[in-house]
């Protein structure tokens, strides 16, 4: 099994009220005053407070190009992520040169070298650490990234892994396109980061956080409509249907108590739940399909209101949130997220005795 060491976020510094982020886009995104009244409505019903957006909020009134929304995403993004890498590698007594690979992953801009390779030379990481940029996941990324990490580590136990997300899901918000996709996406998506740290087992000792005991893939057939992007002159234009919840209701639940039952649980054996935020409906169906007790979600609907949906950094942000408390020794969590695919990535946790991570210590 693989540890993970430390998760650490980074949020642009521009946070701005729900009702502020609303005034501004709505007649800049939709000119007809029904379809703004319809977007107040659904940024409205969101529930979500607050957002931090990359950049000043005004700025969002300027027809950008692609090219120039890039730009901002290689430069703000970069330094985000070497922010949540240095509080991530310092939390779990790293140093950024005993770093062995480092996955990145973001569906929200592009760059060759990709921004792992740029933060290489300014973290003072060895020319020879691994590196494994990841695209196209969307939210199920951040799972998804845990999960790779520690197939890797489950070969390379004396290794260290660290994962880094960069979401700047403001830039693809498009201008002039009143599409209900658009609409939704407008009033829920933030702008954030995350680093998580893992190590492989012959590392683990004195590792306060949670083991990873195993990890599932799912693609469900047929739902590829269902969610994502498509590449426009503009930008990323987003896909976001309804269908998500339908892909949830009819598949999540079965799958989810399928890998508990394969190692030896069920869903009240599960003391923690560690769901991607995805929207209220999203999160509503997590709850529904598999019949949690009231307040299991809560860290997801708690970071959904402070941040919005950070994509694929999301369910770190919740990740984090979670690391923060108390757990008894052997408590098992499920951490879970989906995405374009319509994909789906289970990653079962186990935290350990403190009285092993004490006198390892």
């Amino acid at each position: 099994m693989s540890r993970i060491a430390a998760v650490a976020t980074a949020l642009p510094s521009h946070a701005y009220p729900q009702q502020a982020i609303t005034d501004l886009l709505a007649p800049i995104v939709a000119h007809d005053p029904r379809k703004q009244a319809l977007m107040r409505r659904m940024h409205a019903s969101s529930r979500v407070a607050t957002r931090h957006l990359v950049l000043p909020l005004e700025e969002y009134r300027d027809a950008l190009t692609f090219g120039q929304t890039n730009d901002r995403f290689v430069e703000e993004g970069t330094r985000l992520a070497e922010s949540a890498v240095r509080r991530a590698l310092a939390e779990a007594g790293v140093r950024p040169d005993e770093v062995d690979l480092i996955v990145f992953t973001s569906v929200t801009g592009l760059s060759a070298p990709s921004v792992d390779a740029l933060l290489v030379p300014r973290l003072g990481m060895r020319e020879d650490v691994k590196r494994m940029p990841m695209f196209g996941l969307g939210c199920v990324a951040g799972a998804s990234g845990i999960a790779r990490v520690h197939d890797y580590l489950e070969g390379h136990p004396e290794d260290v892994a660290l994962l880094v997300s960069v979401e700047l899901c403001s830039l693809t918000v498009q201008k002039d396109d009143d599409s209900v996709d658009n609409l939704v996406a407008s009033g829920l998506f933030g702008d954030g980061a995350a680093a998580v740290v893992l190590v492989g087992a012959a590392r683990a000792a004195g590792v306060h956080g949670p083991d990873v005991v195993a990890t599932r893939s799912r693609l469900y057939p047929g739902s590829g409509s269902v969610i994502g992007f498509r590449p426009s002159e503009t930008g990323f234009r987003v896909i976001l249907t309804a269908g998500v919840v339908d892909v949830i209701d009819a598949n999540f639940a079965a799958d989810a108590t399928a890998f508990l039952t394969d190692h030896g649980l069920g869903v009240p054996d599960v003391a923690t739940w560690i769901a991607h935020p995805g929207g209220p409906k999203v999160l509503d169906a997590f709850q529904r399909g598999l019949d949690l007790p009231a307040g299991a979600l809560d860290r997801s609907w708690a970071s959904m209101a402070a941040v919005g949906n950070l994509s694929s950094s999301s369910v770190l942000h919740v990740l984090a949130d979670e690391l923060r408390a108390p757990h008894d020794d052997h408590q098992m969590g499920l951490l879970f997220a989906l995405g374009p695919g319509v994909s789906a990535e289970l990653v079962l946790l186990r935290w350990p005795e403190a009285a092993e991570a004490l006198a390892a210590a």
